[in-house]
């Protein structure tokens, strides 16, 4: 299998994510000990390779360009597997050769896995991880026909039939470009309102559209999507055009927010947006070992991730 010519590198592409994930040129530089000119020297030699502008450098920090967020959003999938590549060829000199075979949806697996990984690997260093990203409907599907020992998945209640262990609570926001007439209502939005517009949804079996169209539901059908996609970073890109709102974890959104490119639009009282994340497993063979070690660092992580600081 040869690569395509611009194949990005894993650690500038890992670099680039840090500086979506700390919105700082510098910081990602000391996350990857380097210098801030050797981290924009490398951001830079990443943008010829790929003839795209990738970073809006400014004195107040820098800002992901779209085509940036794009690269992101399809490049955390990329790291996340080439961690788990990492991790097999190292159980490959381990004596023992004990593997955990997991399967998460996309947003838990982009935002979350990896700080659990990491604090995994700290009592578990020759463990090999072999992790697969789907949707939630086919996470649980994977799990109940034991094609992976656990599973993580996002959505208001627990898969029937399976063993869950609830790990923290995910806010689904309201999101428009600045140019949307929404950006700059002062008026909060409705659940009817909500329901009778034209969202941006993602794909069906995804955990995000379930919470939201059960929500919507209760006041009659949601209205016809405007789009129907099947990930995360076409959501943004779309919403960031202009076409139409979307309804997406703070998770994925949390940068473009702060950097201005979307919108939140504040929801009335009545209105709550919010998801579970969950670890499943087949009721007959429940978490142990070093599984049953990776959902409870989870909990952990997750818990004082939500704590007020």
């Amino acid at each position: 299998m040869l690569l395509p010519p611009g194949t990005p590198d894993l650690e500038v592409l890992a670099l680039l994510v840090s500086v979506a994930e700390l919105g700082s040129l510098g910081a990602a530089a000391r996350r990857h000990g380097i210098s801030q000119p050797a981290a924009s020297m490398r951001i830079s030699g990443l943008e010829r390779r790929l003839n795209l502008w990738l970073i809006d450098r400014g004195r107040s920090g820098s800002v992901l360009t779209d085509a940036g967020q794009i690269v992101v959003e399809l490049g955390r999938p990329v790291l996340a597997a080439a961690l788990a590549l990492t991790d097999g060829i190292a159980a490959l000199h381990s004596p023992v050769g004990a593997s955990l075979r997991i399967v998460a949806s996309t947003t838990i697996a982009d935002h979350r896995i990896p700080h659990w990984l990491t604090a995994l690997r700290k009592i578990h260093p020759d463990l090999a991880v072999v992790l697969d990203v789907a949707n939630s409907s086919q996470v649980t599907a994977a799990v109940r026909d034991r094609e992976a020992g656990l599973g993580f998945v996002e959505g208001p209640h627990p898969p029937t039939g399976l063993g869950s262990r609830v790990l923290a609570a995910d806010e689904l926001v309201v999101v428009v470009a600045p140019t949307h007439p929404w950006s700059t209502r002062r008026r909060a939005l409705t659940t009817r309102e909500l329901a009778d517009t034209p969202l941006l949804w993602r794909e069906k079996g995804s955990g995000t559209r379930e919470t939201v169209w059960e929500t919507l539901e209760m006041h009659g059908t949601p209205a016809r999507p405007a789009a129907e996609l099947g990930s995360a970073a076409a959501i943004l890109a779309t919403a960031r055009s202009g076409t139409a709102p979307a309804v997406v974890s703070r998770l994925i959104v949390a940068h473009e927010l702060r950097a201005g490119t979307l919108r939140e639009v504040r929801l009335a009282d009545s209105l709550t947006l919010t998801r579970k994340f969950r670890a499943i497993w087949h009721r007959r063979t429940p978490p142990s070992g070093p599984a049953a070690d990776l959902v409870e660092l989870a909990a952990r992580i997750e818990s004082a991730r939500m704590r007020p600081k």
